[in-house]
């Protein structure tokens, strides 16, 4: 029994000697990293952040041998979809009966993003008002947070002249049977604060598993929403093409005032869910109709002549008119073309308007380009 036992602890002894030897000179450590198995994040692992890897690696015997870092992979957030870049007619893709002559034609090209699929939601808006009340009211203060940044529910009563929206005042926002709505009553300096505190929220946690930090969110530029609304069709009148706003059994495609004092034909009297109807050729939901929603840029009568055609966006701080497009659940027709534009004062709340975010995509995306 006991050369049995001696026999074992001389092969343990074998094999352990070895690997205490490699380790205590950094060989088995070396080797782990590169499989992946060990080591602080570096270059190599899924990490990558700021600090984690030699700043100089790309240097060896006086040349500069350095190729693209491991590790990076930019996908997309949860909820959104990329929109891969082209080049369209930017404007008016049918008759212009405002007679406004601010949304001439003009060909540009865009950059490819991400794009939430859906308007912000009820639920997902409440995220951030809660966040604020918990961790902001020290530097905002409560007043501000209340007044600015929670939504205007009495949108729903001032907004119409003799119009009965108490309902809507007292449950929209804060039922439960509206979570997946559209967040309306938010000022586009709102949506703003929205997209900075869900771009610190996604890079705190990025920063804090060693990971690449990612484009911030913000809102569309008119040129980015007008072309992911046409989904890639050339010239498109509506995000599912043209002409019709119903398709042949008689269906609307899109949550709008088809007649006068006719809100229901479509199926809602107000708001519809976020991922009413179907989604364009690029995946996203009411691009027309529902809300209109608030894009980056100023609103100008000159946007088109002044402006580049490589990723056109105007900003004017000066300017406190900002461009919504998209038509909502209360307009005719003509505001759900893709190439109408109109808008709203930056501190404005209204029932009808709403917003969705973007993320710029980094380099080019394989086999969508």
């Amino acid at each position: 029994m006991s050369k049995r036992i001696t026999k074992l602890l001389f092969k343990s002894l074998v094999i352990i000697a070895p690997m205490v030897f490699m380790q205590s000179c950094s060989f088995f450590n070396k080797t782990m990293e590169k499989v992946g198995l060990g080591g602080k994040g570096g270059g190599g692992g899924k990490g990558g952040a700021a600090g984690s890897a030699d700043p100089l690696d790309g240097i060896r015997n006086g040349e500069l041998v350095a190729t693209a870092r491991k590790g990076y992979k930019q996908t997309a957030p949860t909820g959104m979809v990329l929109v891969p870049s082209g080049s369209f007619t930017m404007g008016q893709a049918d008759e212009d009966i405002m007679s406004a002559r601010v949304t001439m034609n003009k060909r540009i090209t865009i950059s490819p993003f991400y794009m939430d699929d859906t308007e912000i939601t009820n639920h997902e808006y409440r995220m951030f008002v809660n966040s604020m009340l918990a961790d902001s009211v020290s530097v905002l203060g409560e007043e501000f947070i209340m007044t600015k940044l929670y939504p205007d529910t009495t949108v729903w009563k001032k907004d119409f002249t003799y119009h009965n929206g108490d309902q809507l005042t007292e449950n929209y926002y804060g039922n439960p049977a509206f979570d997946m709505y559209p967040v309306v009553g938010v000022s586009w300096d709102a949506a703003q604060y929205f997209s900075k505190w869900r771009s610190g929220l996604y890079n705190n946690f990025k920063a804090e598993n060693n990971q690449y930090k990612s484009p911030r969110f913000r809102l569309p530029s008119e040129a980015e929403w007008e072309w992911a609304a046409r989904g890639g069709k050339e010239g498109a009148k509506y995000p599912w093409g043209n002409p019709y706003v119903a398709n042949g059994k008689g269906c609307y495609l899109a949550n709008f005032k088809p007649f006068r004092g006719s809100y229901q034909k479509d199926g809602y009297q107000y708001t519809a869910p976020a991922n009413a109807f179907n989604p364009n050729d690029f995946g996203l939901y009411n691009m027309a109709g529902n809300v209109s929603e608030w894009t980056q840029d100023a609103y100008s009568e000159s946007y088109m002549p002044v402006t580049w055609d490589l990723n056109p966006v105007y900003n004017d701080d000066n300017e406190d008119r900002k461009v919504i497009k998209g038509g909502s659940w209360k307009d005719v027709a003509y505001f759900l073309e893709t190439g109408t534009s109109t808008f709203e004062y930056r501190n404005a709340t209204r029932s009808y308007i709403g917003f969705r975010c973007v993320m710029d995509r980094l380099g080019s995306v394989p086999g969508r380009e």
